[in-house]
């Protein structure tokens, strides 16, 4: 049975650059996607330099085609259901749906996913209501928007941050009060906040017009920014023993290396917070680094 140097697991940004850096240091690599990434909802990625705008299924097209180029990587397009170590210590299986893998070293790059406490937000989520004012909030210049948010300190940042973009913002806290004090400051901006529960989302094909309150009243909305909770989809970290510390980030050594020797993490996996594509993808190409450097030494 083939054992490969290194097991992706994840076929973000950060896998695919980690996947790309490994393939041209001359590594077999596998690399495990099911296409469960979150910014498949994404009309449009922005902030990666020379890719600005670009859909982010054209952006992995892109990368994949360049991963075919290298024949030490090896592209699986399954889930992995089960990660273990060998009793010996010195390699790990996989385990997908169809069959068993062995390596010498993993990289978790599975990301992160998004929960909402208001379910309706996913209908909306990706097309008019996003969570990264730097990705989106170039589009979404001074429409009239909503800053959605259940958290004080929550409220504050991301309305600032939004601010910056449009001053056109009611902010939405769905029946969480917030301070006097925090009021006052958005009051001074001109903004208002409503605190009662939001009953539902109107609009269509994803564009958001109206946000309906349990009072029945209506604001016109055309879009806006939400503060989602992120988590981590799987438990291969726990399955692996790695350290996780209070905030539920991987521990690492700051290039990858978590408290386990020979797995690695990259990108949102590691602080279980969402980053951007071009700070996953680079992340991914340090770790690689990290990633190729212990085996050579290694085998020196």
């Amino acid at each position: 049975m083939k054992k490969y140097d290194c097991i992706i697991i994840g076929g973000g940004p950060a896998g695919l650059a980690a996947s790309l850096t490994l393939g041209r240091a001359r590594k077999n690599v596998a690399l495990f996607d099911n296409a469960t990434n979150r910014n498949r909802v994404t009309q449009a990625s922005h902030g990666y330099l020379t890719r600005d705008g670009i859909k982010p299924s054209e952006f992995k097209k892109i990368a994949l085609d360049e991963l075919k180029e290298y024949p030490a990587i090896s592209i699986f397009n399954e889930t992995v259901l089960e990660v273990k170590r060998n009793p010996n210590g010195n390699s790990y299986v996989v385990y997908s749906e169809q069959r068993e893998y062995h390596t010498e070293t993993i990289l978790l790059a599975t990301g992160i996913q998004e929960e909402f406490s208001l379910q309706q937000i996913r209908d909306y989520y990706g097309k008019s209501l996003f969570s990264c004012p730097y990705c989106d909030g170039w589009e979404m210049r001074d429409l009239p928007l909503a800053v959605i948010a259940e958290n004080e300190s929550h409220v504050l940042h991301l309305t600032k941050l939004v601010f910056n973009w449009s001053t056109d913002l009611i902010v939405f806290t769905n029946g969480v009060e917030v301070s006097v004090d925090v009021q006052r400051d958005l009051k001074r901006k001109g903004i208002n906040i409503y605190t009662e529960q939001i009953k539902q989302l109107h609009g269509n094909d994803g564009m958001l017009e109206r946000i309906e309150l349990t009072s029945g009243e209506t604001i016109s909305r055309e879009g806006g920014f939400v503060v989602p909770s992120f988590y981590r989809p799987n438990q291969f970290a726990e399955a692996l023993s790695c350290e996780i510390d209070e905030t539920g980030a991987m521990i690492s050594d700051g290039a990858g290396r978590t408290s386990i020797n020979g797995v690695y993490v990259a990108g949102e996996a590691e602080k279980a917070n969402p980053s951007s594509l071009l700070i996953a993808a680079a992340e991914g190409n340090r770790v690689a680094a990290s990633i190729n450097f212990d085996l050579v030494q290694n085998r020196f």
